[in-house]
């Protein structure tokens, strides 16, 4: 990074976000959030009675202390926070009943997802456990028969076994269904988006190849339920799992179509279409935390991109790093959200320096744009993949590279056509049949890819993972910029010597 780019980015509040994700995430890892919250306490103390004891101090140094304090207070409160959050599971009143049966009600915040042999499994929020009214987040492990139409914020009654949770994520039980269950009614919202998911995977079935129709509902609403198990596995392969999820690119694709198509309008109405729009997404994809951290961070995006303003993303990501972990403590043992806000901090951060460099040596500006938001999206998210699967993709940038150039379309036809299916399904259905062509050649490439022989290769998971992962990609950006200083080198010697031997010539 250039030394004048590096002093643009204001990373002011970046060690408050990341204090914050630190003592959350120990907190609930390993129930210490009250000694980081009274080590963070003690901190800031210690170094406010020091500023105090030393009295008048350079502005620049008494800037870093106002900050070390203010980022250990901030830490102070969060360590309080989870150690609250952690206590009020570990005490929850369900605890008393783990190793039996009761009959329990609670509310999807998801849809039920196939594991396969006739299971699903869903997070849910607990309403009742017989007749006594609990709260709390809870894993769902139940049959596909009786409950394959539960949907999300569709409450449902029915007997189950009760454990203790088997992951560290503020979650106080794992439901197991015994007995068939009764089911309520959701919302009207809740109701009317299910609608167009319904529709819009039975248009697609009507009018597109089986394979495509199976894709193209993970693309544009994040439901997989239909994709065949070799694709998922080619996806995976070939590094493109992410496309099947929603994420903020997904967000930033939806709203920035909307922008560009409302600029006759004017900005201001433009921007509150966008807003619109945004919201009818996340409704219709279902607004599980999964979804709000895709918005949040794809509107991030959106406006980093809008703005042509880098200075102001990183402030911003910080402080939606913070909301969100205050909302939603859980994230920050989350792997989805650690990938989304490194790919977005990638995104903002590094590809747009990267991009410059290579038109600067005269690369075209979109293939410049599409290579570097590929490689430095890879780069950041490499070593979490790698921890979370124990494999790494050696052909993903060139997948993500050779796709990159249809999820656009494939996006912003497959949400329009989800929004006429209610309103007028021959349109729809007509959008469909246009993302065949970007539909087949995506199928391809995860098919070729997949295939390459050692696309992928194992490595170890965990934290080591992270750190084999890591320590190579860093390891191989050094060596990248050092060859290319190495070179600069070069030539402005050469250069220097000619100079020098052009003003020493007589001739």
């Amino acid at each position: 990074m250039h030394p004048e780019a590096a002093a643009r980015l204001d990373l002011r509040l970046v060690p408050a976000a990341v204090t914050a994700w630190t003592v959350t995430a120990a907190g609930i890892a390993w129930s210490i959030g009250a000694l980081l919250a009274a080590a963070c306490g003690i901190a800031a103390v210690g170094w406010a009675a020091l500023v105090w004891w030393r009295g008048e101090l350079n502005p620049a140094i008494r800037a870093a202390a106002v900050a070390v304090i203010g980022t250990a207070v901030i830490g102070a409160g969060f360590g309080v926070a989870v150690a609250l959050r952690g206590a009020a599971v570990r005490e929850h009143p369900i605890a008393h009943r783990f190793g039996s049966a009761a009959s329990l009600t609670v509310t999807p915040t998801e849809s039920p997802r196939s594991l396969g042999n006739g299971r699903m499994m869903f997070r849910a929020n607990l309403n009742r456990v017989g007749e006594d009214g609990m709260s709390g987040r809870v894993v769902v492990f139940a049959p596909v028969l009786g409950f394959a139409e539960l949907t999300a914020g569709q409450p449902a009654r029915f007997r189950a076994r009760i454990a203790r949770p088997t992951r560290r994520d503020l979650t106080v039980a794992v439901i197991t269904a015994t007995g068939e269950p009764a089911l309520g009614e959701a919302s009207a919202v809740q109701r009317a988006a299910q609608s167009v998911r319904s529709r819009f995977t039975a248009t697609a079935l009507d009018v597109l190849p089986a394979d495509q129709a199976a894709m193209l509902p993970g693309l544009v609403l994040g439901d997989t339920s239909s994709v065949p198990p070799a694709t998922t596995a080619q996806f995976r392969t070939a590094g493109l799992t992410h496309l099947t999820a929603v994420s903020g690119a997904n967000v930033t694709i939806v709203c920035g179509a909307v922008l560009l198509s409302a600029r006759l309008i004017g900005p201001r109405p433009a921007v509150a279409l966008a807003a619109v729009a945004l919201l009818v997404f996340v409704i219709v994809v279902q607004p599980t935390a999964s979804v709000l951290r895709a918005a949040v961070m794809g509107a991030l995006a959106l406006l980093a991109v809008l703005s042509g303003r880098r200075r102001q993303a990183i402030p911003i990501l910080s402080a939606a790093v913070l909301a969100l972990l205050v909302a939603a403590p859980q994230l920050a043992v989350d792997a989805g959200f650690a990938l989304s806000v490194f790919a977005t901090a990638a995104l903002v951060v590094l590809a747009p320096i990267w991009s410059a460099r290579l038109v600067a040596r005269g690369c075209p500006k979109p293939l410049a744009d599409a290579i570097c938001v590929a490689l430095a999206a890879q780069l950041v998210t490499a070593p979490l993949v790698a921890a979370i699967s124990g494999r790494l993709s050696l052909v993903a940038i060139l997948a993500n590279l050779a796709a990159a150039v249809v999820i656009p379309p494939i996006t912003v036809l497959g949400t329009a056509a989800a929004a006429l299916c209610p309103l007028w399904p021959a349109g729809a259905g007509l959008l469909i049949r246009f993302t065949g062509p970007e539909l087949w050649w995506l199928l391809h490439v995860a098919r070729w890819a997949g295939a390459v022989p050692g696309a992928a290769v194992t490595v170890p998971s965990g934290l080591a993972g992270v750190a084999t992962v890591g320590g190579t990609s860093v390891l191989a950006v050094a060596v990248v910029v050092g060859v290319g200083v190495c070179r600069r080198g070069v030539k402005r010697s050469g250069r220097e010597r000619d100079g020098g031997r052009s003003a020493s010539d007589p001739r």
